[in-house]
């Protein structure tokens, strides 16, 4: 049960079941079986796999055991490289490649088959693919991907980070579309059979837990509120607002982006507040529970793949975002290699004296002369007329914007915009960018050819405010309570709600077999009651996901003030 009055908490964390989280490679390699055995240590590619075998190497000895070591990355094939890469279309394209569809087993041409040690010896076999070789006992060391994300931002992916291409300096799109598809499939393949799951975030100390209590609190977790760990990323257009309202500490100067829940980055963290604390993937939960987490329309449409991701897009202090828009459905998918498409919305939490967002064609928008202009802005620095093709529209706390696929939008500088989206996150097809330079100097990369090639030119002008700047409408209401409908399109496959609390009140509701996603826009907090008596605060800005399981749960407000809730949910399989 978590405290009823805080504020917004970035490490929020649970207690494991069935086992414990402890630290060190010491205690991990205690409890090992005895006798000769193959010990498999599986995970990502941008691991410090060095420091990894000589910290493991180092505690088997002082188990007075005798230790050998294999590194399957020297079994790869020469051409591994290129075989799970996916090519781009169109085969020159500088911006984006598909994600990848291949397995791990397509890195080697004969998985090696080692055998056991003599005696009471233990062979490590070490690096991505390690499952694959039959050994006795598995392991899977882990390390979140922000921080691959973050050495990419100072230059500091190490060569070999990227899979099958062990002299060569790390990547940022092979790492997206290449290293994580593949990888993420292969973990999501071998969790159900690891025997200690390591989190490498501490390499002196590894803090780790065994499959009973992986599996045990993957379960727990799965049928219960559960919320991610949060952070924040660095970019050119990036506000302060997280920085100075919520603690977070800029990498760069700026809290741009909060990762509240991005289901394939997102982590769970597992452990005591004050001891050894363990992260797990998001995704496992959908991988181990995919009908308890998703619900089972919801998953027999998306696999196990978590479908809406909430973010903040912070400008309050900040500059523009690019202009830019997502593929529609058929291109994603047979361009990009993504089952659905990046249908957004943006829900203003906080914005500026004159904040505005960029939304929608005007009534006389010409493309062809926009994207001629374009071009002009790309070769010659030319600035582009963008209210000649762009509406703009006032910022208003609490207005939902909607994003269809293939609609061109920015949020403007001066707002924190919660992002409540579908999952997909790596096709921003921007057409401009302010003319910004990055550190260096550099433009940054504009791929408005996939962009044009994607832009809705149906909807403009006034339908563009018809459509998509809808106003609330209830949905159903009681004594200091509602339900509103703030966002839903046709197109689009989940709805945004709203709950208004009134201070003292409280409010029922029901995943009815899909789950939600709550975020604390307004007011002090919330808890939130399940019917098995499990029980989470909600502090502002803070989110939660509601399983499909959990069935029916209770909304109570906290503080003096009216408490509202944007909520999230699959409205068609």
């Amino acid at each position: 049960m978590q405290s009823a009055s805080r504020s917004y908490d970035p490490h929020p964390s649970y207690e494991p079941v069935d086992g414990q989280v402890t630290a060190g490679w010491p205690a991990a390699v205690a409890a090992l079986p005895p006798g000769p055995l193959v010990l498999a240590v599986d995970g990502p590619a941008a691991l410090d796999w060095d420091a990894l075998a000589d910290g493991l190497t180092a505690a088997v000895r002082m188990a007075g055991r005798e230790p050998h070591r294999s590194d399957v990355r020297d079994h790869y094939a020469p051409s591994a490289a290129e075989r799970i890469a996916a090519p781009p279309h169109p085969a020159d394209d500088p911006f984006f490649t598909p994600l990848s569809q291949a397995a791990v087993e397509d890195l080697f041409d004969a998985v090696p088959r080692p055998e056991r040690p003599a005696g009471n010896g233990v062979l490590l076999v070490l690096g991505p693919g390690a499952a694959l070789c039959e050994p006795n006992v598995l392991w899977y060391a882990d390390l979140p991907k922000r921080y691959a994300e973050a050495a990419v931002a100072k230059g500091e992916l190490p060569v070999g980070a990227n899979l099958g291409r062990s002299g060569e300096p790390g990547d940022l799109v092979r790492l997206f579309y290449t290293d994580w598809p593949v990888l993420d499939r292969h973990r999501d393949a071998i969790a159900g059979r690891v025997d200690r799951w390591i989190d490498t975030q501490d390499p002196a100390a590894p803090a780790s837990l065994d499959g009973t209590a992986l599996r045990g609190t993957l379960r727990h977790l799965a049928h219960g509120p559960v919320r991610t760990r949060p952070y924040f990323n660095s970019t050119p257009w990036g506000g302060r607002w997280a920085a100075s309202e919520l603690g977070f500490t800029p990498q760069a100067g700026n809290t741009a982006l909060g990762y509240e829940l991005i289901a394939p980055e997102a982590g769970v963290l597992v452990g005591e507040k004050d001891g050894a604390q363990a992260e797990i993937p998001f995704q496992l939960l959908c991988v181990e529970h995919p009908e308890a987490m998703l619900g089972e329309e919801v998953h027999r449409r998306f696999g196990t793949s978590f479908p809406i991701r909430f973010d903040y897009l912070d400008t309050m202090g900040g500059g523009n975002l690019s202009l830019h828009l997502h593929p529609r459905e058929q291109y994603m998918r047979e361009v990009f290699g993504w089952p659905y498409t990046q249908h957004e919305t943006y829900y203003v939490t906080a914005h500026e004296d004159g904040a505005r967002v960029l939304l929608g064609l005007t009534e006389d928008a010409d493309p062809d002369v926009m994207r001629r202009q374009v071009e002009e802005a790309i070769a010659d620095g030319t600035p582009l007329p963008v209210q000649d093709h762009i509406q703009t529209h006032p910022s208003a706390e609490g207005q939902l914007f909607m994003i269809p696929a293939g609609t061109p939008h920015a949020s403007g500088a001066g707002n924190l915009v919660l992002e409540v989206s579908a999952t997909p996150y790596l096709y921003s097809l921007r057409l401009y960018d302010w003319l910004r330079k990055d550190a260096a100097g550099a433009s940054r990369p504009l791929p408005y050819e996939h962009g044009f090639a994607n832009l809705d030119t149906a909807r403009r002008g006034e339908d563009v405010v018809k459509d998509l700047i809808q106003q609330p409408r209830t949905l159903r209401a009681g004594e200091g309570w509602r339900e509103e409908v703030v966002g839903a399109l046709p197109e689009m496959f989940y709805a945004v709600h709203r709950l208004v609390v009134a201070p003292e009140a409280d409010i029922t509701d029901d995943t009815a077999g899909r789950f939600h996603i709550l975020n604390v826009a307004a007011g002090q907090g919330a808890v939130v009651e399940t019917h098995d008596g499990r029980s989470h605060f909600l502090a502002f800005a803070e989110t939660l996901t509601v399983p499909a399981a959990v069935g029916p749960y209770r909304v109570r407000s906290v503080g003096g003030d009216e408490v509202r809730i944007v909520k999230a949910l699959v409205v068609e399989p």
